[in-house]
């Protein structure tokens, strides 16, 4: 069990590591752009350039939780890999590239802050829901892996539910999802709920956040036991 669980964390890390370079080579690159927009600024009053680093970090997990259960998961099977050593695997592979990623954005936009404070580019300023707490390096990591993980357990939900279910299981749950928000939005209930919600977030929030996470998850087992090659279409 070991020994696979090991082969299969090493497949899943090779198997992203190509897409993983050319995503931060993107993203730092934009940060560079971005930083330079915002020595621009300097000239202008009151000129400020936000960037978001994070968001783009939260989106490439989203797309990779769907992605793993996608082409990952038959290829897997094929090798011979059992169903509990597949969960076991991808659970811990989804714990450690959110915190791996976490502590890599957050270490990169600290380094950024010393540098926009040694070179006094003062309208450079980074957006991230820390700022609802203290903003410490720390509570980025804590914050950032609790989201991360969270969407990529959701996400590796929706891409059991379309990889055994198909389009048309898959895109029901996906449509009542869509519409129950949209209801929301219309109704102004979800507008509501997150004006409430904010002025009550701590950091208790974001281990919530990160327990809720793994329950979905724990709840992916039941597609997993039984799952095979055979994609639905």
């Amino acid at each position: 069990m070991g020994r696979q669980i090991k082969g299969l964390l090493y497949f899943f890390i090779t198997d992203i590591r190509y897409s993983l370079m050319i995503f931060w080579a993107i993203l730092l690159s934009i940060l560079v752009v971005s930083l330079t927009f915002a020595y621009f600024l300097l000239s202008v009053e009151d000129g400020e350039f936000y960037f978001g680093f994070p968001f783009g970090v939260y989106i490439y997990c989203a797309i990779l939780g769907f992605l793993t259960i996608k082409e990952s998961i038959p290829f897997s099977i094929k090798m011979g890999a059992t169903r509990k050593n597949l969960f076991v695997s991808i659970g811990l592979f989804f714990l450690g590239l959110a915190f791996a990623k976490a502590v890599l954005a957050n270490t990169v936009q600290s380094i950024t802050l010393l540098f926009t404070e040694s070179t006094g580019i003062h309208t450079f300023k980074f957006l991230h829901p820390v700022v609802l707490l203290q903003d410490t390096w720390v509570n980025r990591v804590i914050i950032d892996t609790s989201i991360m993980f969270f969407l990529l357990a959701f996400m590796s939900i929706i891409g059991l539910l379309f990889f055994k279910h198909g389009l048309a299981g898959g895109g029901i749950v996906a449509g009542t999802i869509a519409v129950v928000l949209l209801i929301g939005v219309a109704q102004g209930w979800i507008f509501d709920f997150f004006v409430n919600l904010l002025p009550t977030i701590g950091l208790e929030f974001f281990y919530q956040l990160l327990v809720i996470g793994i329950v979905i998850y724990c709840l992916s087992f039941l597609f997993l036991r039984r799952i095979t090659i055979v994609k639905v279409k």
